[in-house]
C-alpha cells in the first residue's frame, strides 16, 4: 500500500558509483548496481537518511514520494538474503542480477522485490591489509609454495583507473603505482618489487579513453594529496602513453609530485 513518506533518492548524474553509501544503509536498501548507486526496493528504505552523510559527491537526499510502505520485517529478511547470496558467491555478482529501472518520479528502482540485488563486485570500494607476515615466526612458517610465489601485496578494491572514483578514502596522501595492463602478468616480482606499499590503479593507454584517463588523473591529484607516483609500462610502444597521460593530469591539477618511470621487457625483465 502506497502513502506518502520520506524517502531516500538518488542523483544519477551526481552519482559516481563509489558504493560509500551501501555499508551505511542497514536495511540494505541501496546497492551498486551498473555503476551506480540504486535504491533496490521502496519498502526497504526507512527513509531516516543514515546515508546521507557518507555521499562525497552530494547524490543523496531524502524527499517526501507517494510509495510503498517501510516494511522492517522484509528489510531484515532481504539482508539475510543478501549476506548468505553474498557468502555463496564471494568472487562474482549475484545470481539473477537486474538490470536498473525507474519506478515513479526520481526514484530509481532495480531488480524484482525477490531479486538479491548485490551490486556489482567491481564499483564497490574495499581496502584491507596486505597478507604479509609480521613476525619472525610468522615469515619462519610460511608454507613452502606461498614462500615460492610470493603474497599479495593489494591493499584495495577495484584497482581499474575507469572504477576508482578521485575521493576514494585508499588514494588519500597515497604513494600512487600507476600499472599499464599487462605489466603484472610479465613481471613475476610485480607484488613484492613494485606494489608493496603502494596504492593500485591499473589500465591500457591504448585500448581505454586517454581523454577520461587525463581527466581522472587531474581529479585525483586535485582532491587526494598524492605523494609519489610510479608509471610501470611495458616496454612495447603502446604503453608509453602512460607516463605522458599522468603528466598531463598532474599538470591539469596545477600540482608537482615526484614521478617515476619503470619499464618492463616482453621476457618479463626489469629494463
Amino acid at each position: 500500500m502506497k502513502s506518502i513518506r520520506k524517502i531516500i533518492q538518488i542523483d544519477e548524474d551526481k552519482c559516481d558509483g563509489c558504493g560509500l553509501c551501501v555499508p551505511s544503509c542497514a536495511e540494505g536498501a541501496i546497492q551498486v548496481i551498473d555503476g551506480k548507486a540504486r535504491l533496490v526496493a521502496e519498502k526497504y528504505c526507512d527513509g531516516l537518511g543514515a546515508c546521507l552523510g557518507e555521499c562525497p559527491k552530494d547524490a543523496l537526499k531524502v524527499v517526501d514520494a507517494e510509495v510503498d510502505a517501510f516494511n522492517e520485517e522484509a528489510a531484515k529478511k532481504h539482508v539475510r538474503k543478501t549476506k548468505e547470496g553474498t557468502a555463496a558467491h564471494p568472487h562474482g555478482p549475484a545470481a539473477g542480477m537486474h538490470t536498473a529501472r525507474e519506478h515513479g518520479p526520481g526514484l530509481h528502482m532495480a531488480g524484482a522485490e525477490e531479486t538479491m540485488a548485490c551490486g556489482c563486485p567491481s564499483t564497490l570500494m574495499q581496502s584491507f591489509a596486505p597478507q604479509i607476515p609480521q613476525t619472525a615466526c610468522e615469515k619462519a612458517n610460511i608454507p613452502v609454495a606461498r614462500a615460492a610465489s610470493g603474497l599479495s601485496a593489494l591493499t584495495h578494491w577495484p584497482v581499474q583507473i575507469t572504477l576508482v572514483p578521485p575521493t576514494a578514502p585508499f588514494l588519500r596522501g597515497a604513494d600512487l603505482l600507476v600499472a599499464s595492463d599487462c605489466t603484472p602478468f610479465a613481471y613475476p616480482r610485480f607484488h613484492d618489487e613494485l606494489l608493496r606499499g603502494k596504492t593500485l590503479l591499473v589500465g591500457c593507454p591504448k585500448l581505454d579513453d586517454v581523454e577520461e584517463y587525463v581527466k581522472k588523473f587531474a581529479a585525483i591529484f586535485a582532491t587526494a594529496g598524492i605523494k609519489s607516483v610510479t608509471v610501470v609500462v611495458m616496454e612495447v610502444p603502446c604503453c608509453q602513453g602512460l607516463p605522458v597521460i599522468v603528466r598531463k593530469g598532474m599538470a591539469q591539477a596545477g600540482k608537482s609530485v615526484p614521478i617515476g618511470v619503470a619499464t618492463i621487457s616482453v621476457r618479463g625483465e626489469m629494463l
